[in-house]
């Protein structure tokens, strides 16, 4: 996404008070509209959650473990229009009606030169296909994995320190490499942990 798209912007209580691009949104701070999707599956009774690996290229937390697809709506969007990230990013076509919206998580990260403060439309999809089915967009995501929802609850609510993942990267000449290692907070996006443990939580309400 361009550095001068625009985005709507709002206060706090979630009026709009305007338009403005996206470098000034992350330069001033502004609280403006997310759309985050992640993917879960059921094998042989065993709850998976997927992540994206971040391209090594991208500005903000490259080579970072993320939600499985995650944009912001630009100014003229609605939250359905979400959807094309699923597809920009990792190549998925999926329906809005079969999204199960778990809500709207506020959530602010500052670091330097950058403040995100941004409303997340948060959604999850059941995913019923094998990872044959991504088609990764090259420059915003370099890979898929997936962990046990499990696993990945207990390292946000501190109860283990690493978990296993499991997937694939495609490097820079094209190829696929196969993912298996041990990871840690750090392999993560720092959204804050409040975040996190809030989307576990709403899944968890939707996968038991």
């Amino acid at each position: 996404m361009g550095e001068q798209e625009k985005l709507k912007i709002f206060d706090e209580n979630r009026n709009q008070i305007g338009i403005a691009s996206r470098s000034d949104v992350h330069r001033i701070g502004y609280w403006h509209e997310g759309f985050h999707c992640w993917f879960v599956s059921n094998e042989q009774g065993i709850d998976y959650i997927y992540l994206q690996l971040r391209s090594k290229n991208k500005k903000d937390y490259p080579n970072l473990l993320d939600i499985t697809a995650a944009g912001h709506l630009l100014a003229d969007e609605k939250v359905i229009d979400g959807v094309r990230e699923i597809k920009e990013e990792i190549g998925i076509d999926v329906d809005f009606e079969d999204l199960i919206q778990l809500g709207i998580i506020n959530y602010c990260v500052v670091r330097e030169n950058f403040i995100d403060k941004e409303f997340a439309n948060v959604f999850l999809y059941k995913y019923e296909n094998s990872f044959d089915n991504f088609t990764l967009q090259a420059e915003e995501v370099s890979g898929i994995v997936r962990a046990k929802f499990t696993d990945f609850a207990q390292l946000w609510f501190g109860e283990r320190d690493e978990i296993e993942i499991s997937g694939f990267e495609v490097n820079y000449d094209g190829n696929t490499l196969i993912i298996e290692e041990k990871v840690n907070r750090d392999k993560f996006v720092p959204h804050q942990i409040s975040f996190y443990k809030e989307v576990i939580q709403k899944i968890q309400e939707q996968i038991r």
